[in-house]
């Protein structure tokens, strides 16, 4: 059944993304610092030198500028078509202009404006035409003639151009009180890549219509000319691709299509059918065209054949097997074989068709390999490549990394650059400058297309500097083109803007084209450390609390962006954020305590950081991969501060004094953290969140070199009962660099006994082969150190799961015993040392918002408890009197449920 759908390709609602505080505002963002810490005023509109965007390869000032008249001529010719000059006037309506007269060559009017050729007025304002100039180039001429007129000439190459020059005039007029002004002005342009713009080409929740149908207009008012549709995620682009589109479905591509050309934007239509095709099959052949004929029938002219993500030593056939072999070789044999057949016998049999495009199976480098070989020699010369650098995602792609792409496939190359795509990096925006291309890549690709992030609106940031580096690489730079993306994309509010750059930092590391975390923060960090370590202590809390206050002011900026799609999509990181700097205040403020030697408030300080990451590591964006974790914010520098500062304290409340510390080389999944692994609990554990690979370890740090014996690695657990490493080696170290082997081993659970005499202070057991895809779960890792003091731990009631008794002398203050119910008057929990010690005090360290009773007793073996004191609210510390210790425990007095962070028995001599 046809899909019946408005058929007027320029049919749409034109919303201006070229507003007229374009060029004064850019203008201003270009002496912009990367990290304002103030807001910047913006020149006087009718001042200052004209700033166009892209940047332009020749602009010329000139000193006969005019005044708007209230009424404009038009000349138009065959050069502009319907929709330029709609949108030619709409402009001049915008900027004042009452009534547009119909002129001709010998146009009287006081102002006219040439739509297409101008050539007698170009020659007396000594302009060279437009005609020289590349596909999309353009000229834009402003000035007086002989007579002393006012003259535009919009002159392009081609429609397009001549559109482009339209877009070019709307950013030059600059606003002025009585009647705008037109300056004096050259500008000669054209693009540098012929292939400018977006794939969707990403993992996870795919874009919504209405964000594809934004992106149209994005791409068509930034000079960008291709978009690609190319979601993994689209069912019928990759896992389904021999089915038809749903009616539905369909009838949105062909909106898709529409919306497209009226933005001069060619909608390439991507299908994927690496996962199961049968490259000799007829019938797979004929289903691949028939697709592409459905898309053509909705206008679609630009088709490509994407083979990345799969596996090509699988066939899925035994025809496949017989035709062309096996082994990469055979497979680039294959994929040339079926290209060949849809650019010859369909591509080329069309005759409006671009040149198909194609992702091969090899698309991050540029090593010669069998592969590459056959599609260079064996797939038709006009078939475009994709390539998306030396690596999935590189740091940088340099010209000489192009010119040798280019050789090793034999083909012109397209880069599929994976700049913002956050679908590798859950929880992350990518809000960085779009840096690491040199310049001058268009030397040897056709083109730059970014596969952009999970959030279509944010993603704009990057893209405004794609579209910049896409029309002329030349002279790209990526601070400044960054600066005024964050300009536009505030509409034109400096404050907004800075506001934007400042919440960038929190999210500026990718660990891919920016491998340095938050640099602003981080260097404020450093900074408050230093002066706090020179004594000046107060100084530096006030200094740092102006920093957070600064991300705080800018998240509340950023929550009147002007853009409601871009309002909802960076909600969960505001929130995160709101959390996360909060901690940072809670953090300063359990400092202050601390110099004030209050340890009580101290404690309840720290409560609240713990709280306040809590609430930020349980917000969620909606869409996947970044609904499976929490927004990252300044992650490795902000949350890294909160630590040094609450081991500052906790070293001063005693926790951790003499206990061993958990060192990991994994990441965590979710709160299952390390130093479950050192609680002396089996039930609760440490988990990675991603496979172990070899050379990774887990580990003790047991604060200082004393004797070992006997060491337990016990791994994996009920339901996981895999996840652990496959292979792997236990050893010790005295100084953490030199390390001795104990044992080799292939299970899950490793135990072995130190010979006698042997000292260390790490302990760790490290992989030698890969995890087989699997996750890492530690439950326990207990080294025996018969010098040092071990703990054991029984409570009644129980902790309630994933929160068991041993936290209270696990040495970490963010974790808790949690009892599953209220406790019951008599019932304990009691702490066993390894050996008897003189102790001083006991310190309880129990949730300050619900602080529990008990009585405090200890003994030093079986027999009579004696009672030392009561706990009182979330900090307690009880004098014991050096008496010799070998147990202590917690008495309920009842009601209650209990939640106990540590118990810390300070020793005496």
């Amino acid at each position: 059944m046809p899909v019946e759908r408005p058929r007027d390709p320029h049919a749409r609602t034109r919303t201006s993304r070229h507003r007229r505080w374009t060029t004064a505002t850019l203008a201003a963002a270009l002496v912009t610092a990367a990290f304002p810490s103030a807001s910047w005023a913006a020149p006087e509109p009718a001042e200052g030198p004209v700033s166009v965007w892209p940047a332009p390869r020749e602009l010329t000032h000139r000193d006969d500028g005019f005044p708007l008249t209230p009424v404009v001529g038009l000349v138009t010719s065959g050069d502009a078509d319907a929709a330029t000059e709609k949108e030619v006037r709409r402009v001049l309506r915008e900027v004042g202009v009452r009534r547009i007269v119909p002129a001709h060559d010998g146009s009287r009017a006081p102002v006219t404006v040439w739509l297409g050729d101008g050539d007698r007025v170009l020659s007396e304002l000594g302009v060279a035409g437009a005609d020289a100039l590349a596909a999309e180039g353009f000229v834009v001429a402003a000035g007086h003639d002989d007579d002393g007129r006012g003259q535009v000439v919009l002159d392009g190459v081609d429609a397009d151009g001549t559109h482009y020059a339209t877009q070019v005039f709307e950013q030059v007029v600059r606003p002025r009180r009585g009647a705008d002004w037109v300056p004096g002005v050259e500008v000669r342009d054209w693009p540098a890549m012929a292939y400018r713009g977006v794939i969707e080409g990403f993992y996870g929740t795919p874009w919504s219509h209405e964000d594809r149908l934004a992106l149209m207009d994005y791409l068509g008012d930034h000079r960008m000319n291709t978009f690609e549709y190319a979601p993994k995620d689209d069912p019928y682009h990759r896992e389904r691709w021999r089915e038809p589109y749903p009616e539905q479905e369909l009838a949105r591509l062909g909106e898709l299509v529409d919306r497209a050309a009226a933005n001069r934007v060619d909608f390439t239509f991507a299908l994927s059918p690496g996962l199961s095709v049968c490259y000799s099959s007829q019938d797979d052949f004929e289903a691949v065209v028939a697709k592409f004929e459905a898309l053509y029938g909705l206008g679609a002219r630009s088709f490509n054949i994407p083979l990345d993500d799969i596996d090509y030593n699988a066939w899925h056939c035994d025809a496949d097997v017989e035709r062309f072999g096996t082994g990469p070789g055979a497979a680039g044999r294959a994929q040339a074989h079926l290209l060949n057949r849809v650019q010859r016998e369909w591509v080329e049999a069309k005759g409006d068709v671009a040149p198909l495009q194609m992702v091969p199976t090899e698309y991050y480098n540029v090593a010669e390999s069998p592969y590459k070989r056959e599609l260079r020699e064996r797939m038709d010369s006009d078939v475009v490549v994709m390539w998306t650098g030396t690596a999935v995602v590189p740091e940088r792609i340099t010209v000489a990394q192009a010119e040798r792409a280019r050789q090793v496939f034999g083909h012109e190359i397209l880069i599929w650059d994976n700049y913002p795509v956050n679908d590798y990096a859950a929880g992350r925006l990518l809000l960085a400058p779009f840096s690491g291309r040199e310049n001058g890549l268009s030397e040897q690709v056709a083109g730059i297309v970014s596969n952009p992030m999970n959030q279509a609106a944010l993603s704009e940031l990057a893209l405004f500097s794609f579209a910049e580096f896409g029309w002329n690489d030349v002279d790209y730079d990526a601070t400044e083109s960054w600066a005024a993306a964050t300009v536009e994309f505030a509409g034109g509010d400096a404050e907004l803007a800075a506001a934007v750059r400042v919440f960038a930092d929190l999210s500026w590391y990718d660990g891919t084209l920016h491998r340095v975390r938050s640099p602003r923060l981080a260097g404020e960090i450093d900074e408050f450390w230093r002066v706090w370590r020179s004594g000046q202590r107060a100084e530096a809390r006030a200094r740092l609390v102006e920093v957070f206050d600064s991300y705080v002011a800018a998240t509340v900026e950023l929550r009147g962006l002007p853009d409601p799609r871009a309002r909802v999509e960076i909600d969960a990181w505001l929130r995160a954020a709101d959390h996360w700097l909060a901690a940072g205040r809670a953090a300063l403020d359990m400092l202050a305590a601390y110099e004030a030697d209050d340890r009580g408030v101290a404690w309840e300080h720290r409560g609240r950081v713990a709280s306040l990451v809590e609430q930020a590591q349980a917000v969620r964006d909606d869409k996947a991969p970044h609904s499976s974790t929490w927004p990252k914010i300044a992650d490795g520098v902000l949350d890294s501060f909160l630590a040094e500062a609450n081991g500052l304290v906790d070293e001063w409340f005693g926790v951790g004094v003499g206990r061993p510390v958990a060192e990991v080389s994994l990441p965590t999944y979710q709160q299952h953290v390390p130093a479950n692994m050192v609680d002396g609990d089996p039930g609760t554990y440490f988990w990675s969140s991603r496979a172990s690979r070899v050379g990774d370890h887990v580990g003790v740090d047991l604060g200082v070199v004393t004797e070992i014996g006997r060491i337990d690695v016990l791994m994996g657990k009920s339901g996981s009962p895999d996840d652990y490493f496959r292979e792997g080696v236990l050893e010790y170290s005295v100084d953490g660099e030199v390390w001795t082997a104990l044992t080799t081993a292939s299970a899950s659970e490793v135990g072995v006994a130190a010979p006698e005499g042997t000292r260390a202070r790490y302990v760790r057991y490290r992989a030698t082969a890969d995890g087989a895809g699997f996750w890492l779960v530690v439950r326990e890792f207990a080294v025996e150190t018969p010098e040092l003091v071990s703990y054991t731990v029984e409570a009644v009631p129980p902790g309630r799961e994933g929160s068991g008794a041993g936290r209270v002398v696990d040495g970490d203050p963010a974790t808790a015993y949690v009892a599953a119910r209220p406790a019951e008057s008599g019932e304990a929990l009691v702490v066993r040392l390894s050996r008897v010690r003189p102790v001083e005090r006991v310190v309880v360290l129990q949730d300050p918002g619900a602080p529990v009773s008990a009585v405090v007793q200890v003994r030093e073996g079986p027999g009579e408890w004696v009672t030392v004191g009561e706990l009182s609210g979330g900090y307690t510390s009880v004098d014991v009197g050096g008496v010799p210790v070998g147990e202590l425990r917690l008495v309920w007095a009842g009601g209650a449920q209990p939640r106990v962070h540590e118990i810390v028995p300070v020793f005496g001599g």
